[in-house]
């Protein structure tokens, strides 16, 4: 099962993740605290949650088993997410590991820090053309490691 942590999902990246799902008929569950239009494949389901912080994050993690793949920009949500053996990758194709979890979500905290005692810092940059090919491959590698298990 591919979950997809939908309130900051790229639209580009959405398209790559539902053809790559529905060419290999793999279920989607798009989580979200707003409504959005339904996808016309019945692969590609929808879920709202409450709203609230977290409400979407918390649905994600109570419905993931191990071996799942959880698609979100939100470092806490990753690193709950692996917590449970399921894997985690960002929209610009970034895979989340075991390894690499704890050091993103003290940089993360880091800057949340800086940012909440008035320090400046810039955003992520616009979703670009290499940001969809990047998660195309990505998400492509991911599949195809998973499907040879």
């Amino acid at each position: 099962m591919i979950y997809v942590d939908a309130d900051s999902m790229p639209g580009q990246a959405a398209e790559v993740l539902y053809a790559a799902a529905i060419r290999r008929k793999l279920p989607v569950l798009l989580v979200a605290c707003r409504y959005f239009r339904p996808h016309p494949n019945p692969l590609i389901q929808s879920r709202v949650c409450d709203t609230g912080p977290d409400a979407a994050d918390d649905l994600i993690v109570e419905l993931v088993l191990p071996g799942d793949l959880v698609i979100t920009h939100d470092i806490p949500l990753a690193d709950r997410v692996i917590t449970k053996q399921a894997h985690a990758l960002s929209p610009r194709g970034v895979e989340f590991l075991p390894a690499n979890i704890k050091t993103r979500l003290g940089v993360r905290d880091m800057m949340e820090e800086i940012r909440s005692t008035g320090g400046i810092t810039s955003g992520p940059p616009p979703f670009s053309p290499r940001d969809r090919e990047q998660f195309a491959n990505a998400v492509d590698r991911f599949l195809t490691r998973m499907q040879k298990r």
